[in-house]
């Protein structure tokens, strides 16, 4: 067994972390953001497939092209964020397979199959988001997953080849301490979890 993360850490990534609702102006770059990527390309994915695909919106012109797509109360997020982005999903991931995942022939599992495609998809893009969110805090900055959009709206502007499937949004950038609110309860241990 490996030696846990200093408290202070797992702290930072997981107890004192907020979902954040409102950023204060700051930039963040295009290293920065490939910094970013190196570290939550890693998550573990079926078949290591690697369904993710990512926009990161940083201009103001690109943001109005996400505005409206959102419900009312999220554009105030999106306009102060110094990023967000559009967590999707490739539909035809599995034509990576071959590079990816060289141990078995796997394309074949979902490859004209799109009901399996899509749940797979789905499903590994969101443990890649999961990722993402902990690599924003391990920078040290703050960020605010958001579900509260029109998925057809946003891939029908930013993926119109259908190909790419809109999953969440994420906002990041330095929390504006009025962007975050209570923390709400979590359900108890007993209520949520069987150890048989």
């Amino acid at each position: 067994m490996k030696k846990p993360l200093p408290i202070d850490f797992q702290n930072e990534l997981f107890t004192e972390a907020r979902t954040v609702h409102a950023f204060e102006q700051h930039a963040i770059s295009d290293t920065q953001i490939k910094q970013l990527y190196e570290l939550f390309k890693w998550a573990p994915t079926a078949f290591n497939a690697q369904p993710g695909r990512y926009v990161f919106i940083r201009s103001d012109q690109a943001k109005e092209r996400l505005l409206p797509a959102l419900s009312p109360g999220n554009v105030p997020q999106v306009k102060s964020a110094s990023l967000t982005v559009i967590v999707a999903f490739d539909t035809h991931f599995y034509e990576h397979l071959p590079v990816l995942y060289p141990a078995a022939d796997a394309k074949p599992f979902f490859e004209g199959k799109p009901a399996v495609t899509e749940v797979a998809a789905l499903r590994n893009s969101s443990l890649q988001g999961a990722f993402l969110i902990m690599a924003v805090r391990s920078l040290g900055w703050d960020c605010g997953a958001m579900s509260g959009f029109d998925p057809n709206k946003v891939n029908a502007e930013f993926f119109p080849d259908g190909r790419y499937k809109a999953n969440f949004l994420l906002n990041i950038g330095v929390a504006d301490p009025a962007g975050i609110y209570p923390r709400g309860p979590r359900l108890a241990f007993d209520d949520v979890v069987q150890i048989i």
